[in-house]
């Protein structure tokens, strides 16, 4: 059966280089959400401003990625969506999407410590590797507060 992958973790858990390895695994599209932010409107994300339009821009970008993984599933075709997706009613959302498309839906959950997830920004911050924005660790450390893990149930 066709499969919708919900790549679900913080900036810094690793869902990138997840997501392009289960690509090869599963012989699917992969839909990261930066890399195509950062194409189309450069890095209006970095350490000292951030964009008046960046949010915008992202759920503009969210959307279009969603039409085009959409009719991939249709036409059977796996699709990786490499977005975060922090919150149960978004995953919750994506879900509900893939059945109506007659798609299963599997969520991979990314989770690192706290410490890793810092150092590991330091690093990507220090680096700028390609298709990442920079990120202050104060707002990292924010998300951190706001992101809903995925229960027991989303997982299985």
């Amino acid at each position: 059966m066709v499969t919708l992958h919900l790549i679900v973790g913080l900036p810094c858990a690793g869902k990138t280089t997840y997501a392009k390895r289960l690509e090869q695994e599963q012989s699917a599209m992969r839909f990261t959400l930066d890399e195509w932010h950062i194409r189309l409107f450069g890095h209006d994300f970095t350490l000292d401003t951030v964009h008046p339009e960046h949010d915008a821009r992202h759920q503009l970008i969210e959307a279009l990625l969603w039409d085009v993984a959409a009719r991939a599933l249709q036409l059977g075709t796996n699709v990786i969506l490499d977005y975060g997706l922090w919150g149960r009613s978004e995953r919750d959302a994506y879900r509900a999407r893939a059945s109506a498309l007659n798609a299963a839906c599997k969520v991979h959950f990314l989770n690192a410590p706290e410490a890793v997830l810092l150092s590991r920004l330091e690093e990507r911050n220090a680096q700028r590797p390609e298709g990442t924005f920079q990120i202050p660790a104060s707002t990292l450390r924010g998300w951190m507060r706001v992101f809903q893990a995925p229960t027991e149930d989303e997982l299985s």
